[in-house]
């Protein structure tokens, strides 16, 4: 089998019993199907959930904690028995291992971007297997995030790998409800559709915090990326094989026309944008059709303060078109608006050079 980089998430309700604990039975499982796929020479890296609820019952709480400040304890202490489970079962397997802990700003500030590409290709160079996880003991936002499903897109594509496998208690997505006898498995998508993301709204489990319909987003995340998908289940150490070969119990979303963004255009797809732009229906046709940069001629109105570099949204008459890294700051470009390149004095003629544009997807 040809190399892959792949990218593996596991979510908190298939490594935990159903007191919440850590299930060794089921850990070992997974290490082996890692371990078996890092065997016959693949860059592997794990997402890996299950920090809460490895903790929660070292601190007394009889079930996973609610609150804030319940579940940043719980993830202090998890995370620690989380890494050295995962360490000393790898090692017997002659694996070497890495921790990695992220936030949503690793992913929008450019130079955090940059670092976190250039350690997880150190490590993989390096014949290792990175262990990722959110840093829940000092995020906000990131615990209610979709248990992990969106950060192992994001790693997907900053890594470029071929493939992300969200393993997860539920056998992929159904046309209905799965608890409905009538409803089928949806084996192959090529787009995550509106419709898709409704019906997979109810389906979820009691430990980890990600339904379906976050594995949906997080799966369109990673196919703008260039990314093949699989959600679903399975067991024993061939499972992996088996999903990279086609024979997984699950969903795969794949599109084969969806071209991979360069590591620049990925950071401009997923960072928080800091302002808007509205431009004329002359400068919309120049860079969705020709390829064009976008002047200050084109721009008729702007929102928000931003600074160069930062990330805006770029809106014509009637729609969203795509976003793009400026070059010129709010003030700046208020004082430029609608001018003609010849009476512009700044050190960038272009607002959004056209490398730095990424087109919104249909």
């Amino acid at each position: 089998m040809e190399k892959k980089r792949i990218v593996v998430k596991i979510g908190s309700s298939s490594l935990t019993n159903t007191q919440g604990e850590i299930d060794h039975d089921k850990l070992e499982d997974h290490i082996s199907a890692l371990a078996a796929l890092k065997h016959l020479g693949h860059d592997v890296l794990l997402v890996s959930s299950g920090a809460v609820a490895a903790g929660f019952r070292k601190l007394g709480y009889p079930t996973r904690p609610v609150t804030l400040k319940g579940k940043q304890a719980a993830a202090a202490v998890g995370q620690s028995l989380l890494i050295q489970y995962y360490s000393e079962l790898f090692s017997e397997k002659n694996i070497t291992t890495a921790q990695i802990l992220l936030t949503r700003t690793d992913f929008s500030k450019k130079e955090r971007y940059k670092n976190a590409y250039a350690t997880f290709t150190e490590l993989l160079e390096r014949d290792i297997i990175p262990i990722i996880n959110e840093n829940d003991t000092v995020s906000v936002t990131e615990l209610t995030f979709g248990d992990n499903d969106m950060l192992s897109a994001l790693v997907s594509g900053l890594i470029h790998a071929d493939h992300l496998i969200i393993l997860t208690d539920i056998n992929g997505l159904y046309d209905d409800n799965p608890k409905n006898p009538d409803a089928k498995q949806i084996h192959h998508l090529s787009s995550i559709s509106e419709d898709s993301l409704r019906i997979a709204s109810g389906s979820g489990s009691k430990v980890g915090t990600g339904g379906m319909q976050s594995k949906l987003l997080a799966a369109r995340t990673a196919l703008q990326s260039g990314v093949k998908v699989f959600i679903g289940n399975g067991k024993g150490a061939n499972k992996l094989i088996d999903i990279l070969n086609g024979l997984g119990d699950g969903t795969y979303i794949e599109n084969e026309d969806q071209t991979p963004l360069p590591n620049p255009k990925q950071w401009i797809s997923f960072t928080e944008v800091s302002g808007k732009l509205y431009i004329d229906n002359g400068a919309a046709e120049a860079i969705l059709s020709r390829g064009k940069s976008l002047l200050p001629a084109g721009i008729y109105k702007l929102e928000g303060n931003f600074n160069k570099g930062d990330v805006v949204e770029v809106y014509s008459e009637t729609s969203l078109l795509g976003r793009g890294e400026v070059l010129y700051s709010s003030e700046e470009l208020t004082l430029a608006l609608g001018k003609k390149t010849s009476e512009i004095v700044a050190s960038s003629i272009e607002v959004i050079h056209r490398d730095k544009w990424v087109k919104v997807s249909q």
